[in-house]
Order: structure tokens, then sequence, then C-alpha cells
């Protein structure tokens, strides 16, 4: 009897002295969490692939390291600092946009070239695009303009989305099949019906009229239950795209006053009576220059921000001749910390076949999504996923680049280093990751960090010069040694 007492007092103890050192270790992690990462890393191996000019590296495994205790860093020495232990935005994906263009361009392919292009975007093997973007009717990007409507129907009952089911919305669908449930599809227009404008032209700006406000708003659910229909889960809108541009193709202006008032009193309330409530309105879609002008016209007016998902951004504001406006995102995340930053748009303007692989054009998109991300931005969304040999069609000869284009004549699919640049993101943050703090020691080299959901960081660094670069990248007290080629890109995977 003694010793069964004796036996149970002693589990007791253990039991209390297990739970105290639980509580201890807790309190001591909660404290030294930095140090418990940096173990974990000591020995561990990193996997570091590559893309960079003059050589033959496209995505390629280049080098495998291991960490190993660091050293205090000198002034001489180039360095990237990382620590996991502060982390910041959810990764929501990377991808680009499904338009009439790329759509028509792809219907032109073989069949074998047609399974090549999906599998070098959305699948595993390629670089893993899971957002779309298309737009609401038509965009610049097209053999011509187009409605769902028959013009001058105010009570929509012609609506109809036929015309996308012809090419678009089946490259959306093999699109989706390889994207799965990491799917991310939202839309955007360019302009509404020439009657509901001011200009009666859905060309050369113009603004919609007060009237037409609310038959405006259901037709955006119109376009989303009627997509809905076909099997493509719509993610959101924007409101939008680019609401200050008077373009010589489809566009629509709205001051920042207007689209706060449509958003607050007919498209939020508008998805509310129809049950879709659950889908994302994106603000602006323009570019970063005047951004915080319209995040403070709308998000201080409690009505409206209560519809909002969050703000888009493109990066055109260089046409001025200004420098990419970063800090406006920053100053947005800092003055509206619950609204999410979404890249809606991107391209290299000016079309010319014979600069296809012309290395700034990808330097300007590694540099766009490491200042965007770092920034807070949640996702990032080029522009056409696929253009012709003449970076079209477009029905207004406003001719660009995309990622990949095809060469309709021959056959052929050339992939352009914006291709890989983008990859070196896609391919490796999954959705879910989650920011975490990075820095450099030298502005000669620009990266970010994401951690996945399965607890691998990804650091991404790009070498903008003419020389290769030697940097040390620092995790908390571990380290490893690299180099980096001249104008490239690398992932550091750990």
């Amino acid at each position: 009897m003694i010793t069964k007492s004796i036996k149970i007092i002693t589990l007791i103890l253990l039991i209390v002295s297990c739970n105290s050192s639980k509580k201890d270790a807790i309190i001591e992690g909660n404290l030294k969490s930095e140090k418990i990462t940096q173990k974990s890393l000591l020995n561990k191996k990193a996997i570091i692939y590559t893309t960079a000019k003059d050589t033959d590296l496209r995505l390629s495994l280049t080098k495998e390291n291991i960490f190993k205790k660091s050293n205090q860093p000198k002034e001489t020495e180039v360095a990237v600092f990382v620590n996991p232990e502060k982390n910041f935005q959810e990764f929501l994906g990377i991808g680009g946009a499904i338009t009439d263009a790329s759509s028509e361009v792809f219907s032109k392919l073989s069949k074998d070239k047609q399974e090549e292009f999906l599998k070098a975007y959305f699948s595993d093997e390629g670089i893993n695009y899971n957002i779309i973007r298309t737009s609401i009717h038509s965009s610049d990007f097209g053999l011509g303009s187009h409605t769902y409507i028959k013009e001058g129907d105010a009570e929509l009952k012609t609506f109809s989305i036929e015309k996308d089911k012809q090419k678009r919305i089946p490259l959306i669908k093999r699109a989706q099949a390889l994207i799965k449930d990491d799917l991310v599809f939202y839309a955007s227009p360019w302009s509404p019906p020439a009657f509901m404008k001011t200009n009666n032209h859905m060309l050369q700006g113009g603004k919609l009229l007060p009237k037409y406000y609310q038959t405006w708003a259901d037709y955006f659910v119109k376009f989303i239950k009627a997509y809905e229909a076909e099997g493509i889960p719509v993610w959101g809108v924007t409101i939008q795209n680019e609401p200050m541009a008077v373009q010589r193709w489809e566009s629509c202006i709205y001051t920042a006053e207007e689209e706060r008032d449509f958003l607050k009193n007919n498209l939020g309330p508008t998805f509310e009576k129809n049950g879709l409530a659950d889908k994302k309105i994106v603000v602006w879609d323009h570019n970063r220059d005047l951004i915080s002008h319209r995040a403070n016209t709308i998000f201080e007016d409690k009505e409206a921000m209560k519809y909002a998902w969050g703000i888009g951004f493109h990066w055109y504001e260089t046409w001025t001749g200004g420098e990419p406006k970063y800090d406006n995102l920053k100053n947005i995340k800092e003055s509206f910390p619950d609204i999410n930053l979404l890249f809606t748009e991107g391209c290299q303007e000016k079309f010319d076949a014979n600069e296809y692989q012309r290395w700034s054009n990808a330097e300007r998109y590694g540099n766009s999504m490491i200042n965007d991300f770092n920034s807070g931005t949640v996702g990032w969304t080029d522009w056409n996923v696929l253009l012709n040999e003449n970076g079209g069609p477009n029905h207004v000869q406003n001719f660009c680049f995309a990622p990949i284009h095809a060469n309709t004549q021959t056959n052929e699919l050339i992939y352009t280093p914006t291709y890989y640049y983008i990859g070196h993101f896609s391919k490796f943050i999954k959705k879910g990751a989650l920011r975490i703090s990075t820095t450099t020691s030298r502005s000669t080299i620009e990266s970010t960090s994401f951690q996945n959901t399965d607890g691998s960081i990804v650091t991404v660094v790009m070498n903008k010069t003419d020389s290769k670069i030697n940097y040390n990248l620092i995790v908390g007290n571990n380290e490893i040694s690299l180099e980096i080629e001249p104008h490239a890109m690398q992932s550091v995977i750990y």
C-alpha cells in the first residue's frame, strides 16, 4: 500500500515537473524563438536555382550549400539578412491575364504546343501560376470591342457571355484544371457599354452616367453568375481598370469620390443583396502615383471601407519620367493595415520582335516584384500570359511584350527572360506563405523572402549589376556563402 502511494506521488510529481518544464520551454521559446530557428538551420541544406544573362542558366539548379555558424558580418562584405521570427502578409499568389488576345493566339497553336504552354505556366513542371485575371467583356487586347448585351439594353435582358465561351473560357478552364483549389480568378472592366457613358463610346474615356450606376452594378452580378455557371469560381473583381486614364482603347474615368460612392451605394450593396458578399472588391486598379489619394478618399469612409477587400495597382507611373513609387504602397499599409495590396497589371510596352531576350525587361519585373512584396503586396498579376509574334492582337495597335510569345506562323513558343524571373517567385512560393523580414547590406542586390506553410523558406535575390557578387545569406546565427552572376536572379530554398 505504501509502495503504491509512493508510485502515485512520484507520478504526480513527474506530471507537475513535466508541465512545469513545458511551461518553461514555452516561455523560453517565446523569448528565444530566434535561437531555436537558428539551431534548426545549422548543417541543413540550401538549394539554389539561378537564371543569368549570357549563360544557359534558366531556373537551373546550380548549387547546394550547407548552413554553418555565422560570424559577425563585416562592412566590407555583402550580406542578405533574414529573420523568420518577423513575418508579415500572407501570400495570395502570382499569375497573369487570360485576355481575348491570349486565347486567340492559344487557339492557333497545335495541340502539343497548347499543352506545353499550359504546363509551362500552370503546373509543377512549369512556374505554378495560380492567379488569373480577365476582362469583363473587351479590352484593347483582342480583335475588337464588344459587350455582353445589345447596345441600349438598360434592363440587361440580352446579357450573354457566348462570345467568351468560344475561346476565352475554354483556355481559362484548361488552366483551372491544372491550378485546382489554389485558383484565384478575378475580373476587371475596361469600359461600360457605350450608351451608359457620357461620351457614348467605349473608347477615349468618358464617365459612367449616374443613372446607370445601378445597372452597371447589376452587370457585374450577371458576369459573376454567368462565369460561375460555367464552373469557374470568381474570387473577386476590380471596379475599373485604370480609372484616371483617357485611353484610345476601352476606358472610363472615375474620380476618387465617384468610385467611393459607386462602391458604397451600388456595387457593395448589390453584391450583398445577390448573395455575393464573399466576392472581393478591389479599388483603384491603376498606377502607384495617385494610389494614396484614392486610398485616403475611399478607406476613410466607413461605409465604403466595409465593402473593399483591397486596392490594386499597376506599374506604369514611370511614363512621366519618375521612378516606381514603392513608398506609396508602404504608406497605405501603415495607414490602413487591414487593407490588402494587389498588383493587378504590368507589362513591357512598345513591342519589338528583335528584343524578345532583352534582359532589362526581366529586371523590371524582378525589381517590381521584390519591392512590391517588401511593401506588403499579397499577390502579383502580370498582363497577357500569351501574345503573338507582333505583340498582339490588339485592336488599337497597343502592342506589348508578354513572358511567352507564340509565332503563329511557325507554331513556336518563345520564352523570354521575364518568364524565368517571374518563375523564381511563383514556382517556389506557395499560396498561404508568409513574407518574412529580409534586408540587404548593399544596394547592388535586392531580396525578399517567404516561408511556406511546410516551414521551407524561399529567399529570392537579384543582381542587376555587370559584376558577379559574392554574398552571405545570414539567417539568425547561421549562414551560407553564395555568389550570384551578373544580371541574374536566384531562388534559395532552405
